[in-house]
Formats: structure tokens, sequence, C-alpha cells
């Protein structure tokens, strides 16, 4: 069995207008200035928390309180029905194209909220997709192994039979500090020389390069090759 597990935000949707909409609602109800778009994408990732102290970087900001406002903001904006985080193109054709596999367990490996990750899987149809959910609720957050190691656990699959993949540094960390393997995408929030030198065995230009690359970490079962039949496109 191979497990692998996919990052969301950057990764399988684009989050990144939500998430810095929903910044700046928590930095203009606490008084202070948010942070500028580019530096919002850096933290994209991370665990809620340590994403606002890394923002803060020494300044007294009151962290709680910006915590418990963005929380508010991104409730606000869902309830709203203000859900504008799209799958990137080729994400939904991959995924179903494992999903189906009998040797393969696939899973989020997220600093999302478990209720981030629900409302994720309602909106985008994976219910019963996703064999382990690994969220900010019940590990540390990336670049720590928790995760990985957690969902390992749940599934009994070896570190040499598991992937990451995601977008950014602290997957590849993540991934790395458990044994496991990364991959990287180059459509979401970190630059692909950064990826690479965090570990990325491979970073993928689009969703059709998983397939190869797959097959490339695996090759003891050339014939068992997992087809992830992607659009070429993910601007």
């Amino acid at each position: 069995m191979k497990l692998i597990l996919f990052d969301v935000d950057g990764t399988l949707m684009d989050s990144q207008h939500m998430i810095c909409a929903a910044m700046e609602l928590a930095y203009r109800g606490q008084g202070l200035a948010c942070p500028p778009p580019a530096a919002v994408r850096a933290i994209i990732g991370l665990s809620l928390r340590n994403a606002m102290e890394q923002l803060a970087a020494g300044r007294d900001h009151p962290i709680d309180g910006l915590v418990a406002s963005y929380k508010e903001a991104f409730s606000t904006m869902r309830q709203a029905g203000d859900w504008k985080a799209p799958l990137y193109p080729g994400a939904r054709q991959a995924i179903d194209s494992l999903r189906g596999r009998p040797d393969v367990v696939l899973g989020v490996a997220t600093g999302k909220s478990r209720r981030g990750v629900a409302a994720m899987i309602e909106t985008h149809a994976f219910d019963g997709v996703f064999a382990t959910i690994q969220t900010a609720d019940t590990a540390p957050s990336k670049p720590h192994p928790g995760m990985v190691l957690d969902a390992m656990r749940e599934t009994g699959i070896a570190p040499e039979d598991t992937v990451v993949v995601g977008d950014t540094v602290f997957d590849m960390q993540m991934a790395k500090s458990a044994g496991a393997s990364a991959l990287g995408v180059s459509w979401g929030y970190h630059p692909v020389a950064d990826l690479h030198g965090a570990g990325a065995l491979a970073v993928l230009d689009d969703f059709a390069a998983l397939d190869p690359a797959l097959a490339a970490l695996w090759p003891a079962a050339p014939g068992r090759a997992i087809h992830a039949k992607g659009d070429a496109s993910h601007a």
C-alpha cells in the first residue's frame, strides 16, 4: 500500500484570496495594519497561531486577539457563502484517478482546522475520499513531522511507502523529518527553488506530472503505475 498525503491550501485548492481577506479583517479588528499579501502567502500552510507569530516577527502584537479575529472573519465569510477557494485545474481528475486504486490510500495533512477541512470536503464533494485527515487541531504545526507520523500510524503504512505532495517548504521539511518522500508543486505559495532546497524529489508543474513522479518514486512495481490524468494548465 502507498500513502499519498496532500496539503490543501496552495496544493489542492487556491485559498490565497480568502486567507488574505480574512487576515485583513483580523488585523483591522485589532486596530493594526495587515502585512502585505506576499508576507501572508509566505506563511500559508502553518497552523494559525504559528502563522500569526511569524507575521508578528517579534513585534508586540496581540496574538490571541488576532487568532480569534481571524477565526471569526473566516467563519463569517463561510456562512455568508463567500467560499471562494477553487480547486486547481487537474486536482479533481488526479484525486478521482487515485481514489479507486486498491494499492493507494489518500490523506490530507494541512495547517487548516478540522472544521476548515470539513468545509473543503463538503464544498468540493470529497466525502469519503481521504482515509486519514491530519489537521492543526491534533498535531503540531508544520514543519513538525507529527501529521505525517500520525497518518502513517493510523493507516499502518511505512515511511518508504509514503509521500507528501505540497507547495511549501514546510511540507517538504515535514515529510523529510518523518522519513517520507516529498513532491513539490510549482503553482502554490513558495518558490520552486526553495522547494528543491528543502528536499523535494521533484516539483510538479501541473497535476498531469503526478503520475510519472509517483512512478519514478516507486519503480519496484512498474506494472502498477499510478495514473492521474490532470489538466496541463494551472493558471
